[in-house]
């Protein structure tokens, strides 16, 4: 089995979210919400991976994650998407106050 890390992003008295990689690469997402019977995840992951790959991170998630919640569920139930990341989006207000951190005195955007 692969060494697939973990990186709680969230958590709420019900619910938390993950971030997965294998230590060089993003793999993709683990959201779960728990209920009294039962845990509910939805994993994204990466196009990349194949079937067998997510299978392991499935039991990763169950291992690592969901039988060690308190009190621990019994039932896991997970939803799959697999996809490609297009990025992160925030409603984040730290611009500079005319709003072109990335353009010239000409307009134009700035290569790196």
């Amino acid at each position: 089995m692969a060494d697939y890390r973990f990186r709680r992003e969230a958590r709420t008295p019900y619910s938390e979210v993950y971030a997965i990689d294998d230590g060089e690469h993003a793999l993709g997402r683990f959201d779960v919400h728990y209920t009294g019977s039962a845990a509910y995840g939805t994993l994204v992951v990466h196009a990349a991976l194949g079937d067998d790959q997510v299978q392991e991170l499935i039991e990763a998630v169950d291992d690592q994650i969901v039988t060690t919640a308190d009190p621990y569920r019994e039932d896991l139930i997970v939803t799959v998407w697999r996809g490609e990341e297009m990025g992160v989006f925030a409603d984040d207000d730290s611009e500079d106050e005319d709003g072109d951190d990335d353009a010239d005195a000409d307009g134009e955007e700035e290569s790196e």
